[in-house]
């Protein structure tokens, strides 16, 4: 009986290691490969992270905003904007010029029960300049002033736009990011021969999806 238990406890031990030599061992990577971690992109390391959600959730805002604009009877309207208001219009080379901009905004979606769902606002100037090697944006008339600069992605159709907002007879906007309750997020992009629109999802308030058309004005001033 003694030997019976010493040759079963010898088969099971032979068994348990053989299973362990059985099982496949991780491999080290050979000598000279390292794996490298994809930096994030530059915007989204200053963009704040409810920003960068933003951003994110843009074809929501087309699609709420487009649907809430359309069910309240602004179809028309609508497609009288043509390309400015169609979610798929991006061109490539997304970068607009330094210079003056004749500028409008719509504001597209209720943002609250008792909001509107379409409005066209008047028109405005802009101003797109030059910073270094990165380029701004700045509203440059009214009592509400954004005003950022834009981000290089990895997508040739699109910038990213991170800025603030200036108040009544403030020189400027504040920095993106000194003010969280000022910050603007959103994506740059161009839509037509020298047409572009800002598109800022998600504004902190008054609609869905805030849609900036910039032309650039006949008569440019030197820079």
């Amino acid at each position: 009986m003694i030997m019976r238990l010493k040759e079963a406890s010898f088969v099971l031990a032979f068994a348990s290691l053989a299973a362990c030599q059985s099982a496949p061992q991780p491999k080290p990577p050979p000598p000279g490969v390292s794996v490298e971690l994809e930096e994030p992109a530059a915007w989204a390391r200053e963009a704040a992270p409810e920003d960068a959600e933003r951003i994110e959730r843009l074809p929501m805002a087309w699609r709420e905003a487009l649907a809430d604009a359309r069910r309240a009877g602004f179809s028309r309207q609508v497609k009288a904007e043509g390309r400015l208001l169609d979610p798929e219009a991006a061109l490539p080379r997304a970068a607009p010029p330094p210079g003056s901009y004749n500028c409008r905004m719509i504001r597209l979606g209720a943002a609250t029960p008792r909001g509107r769902a379409f409005v066209a606002h008047k028109p405005f100037f802009c101003f797109v300049g030059v910073n270094g090697d990165q380029l701004s944006i700045t509203k440059q008339t009214g009592s509400l002033r954004p005003g950022g600069y834009l981000w290089e992605t990895e997508e040739s159709k699109r910038l990213v736009f991170l800025g603030s907002v200036a108040l009544g007879n403030e020189e400027g906007p504040l920095a993106y990011g000194e003010d969280k309750a000022r910050n603007m997020a959103g994506v740059l992009e161009r839509f037509g021969n020298l047409r572009y629109r800002l598109l800022i999802p998600w504004p902190r308030q008054g609609s869905k999806l805030d849609v900036f058309e910039l032309i650039p004005v006949a008569e440019q001033p030197e820079i």
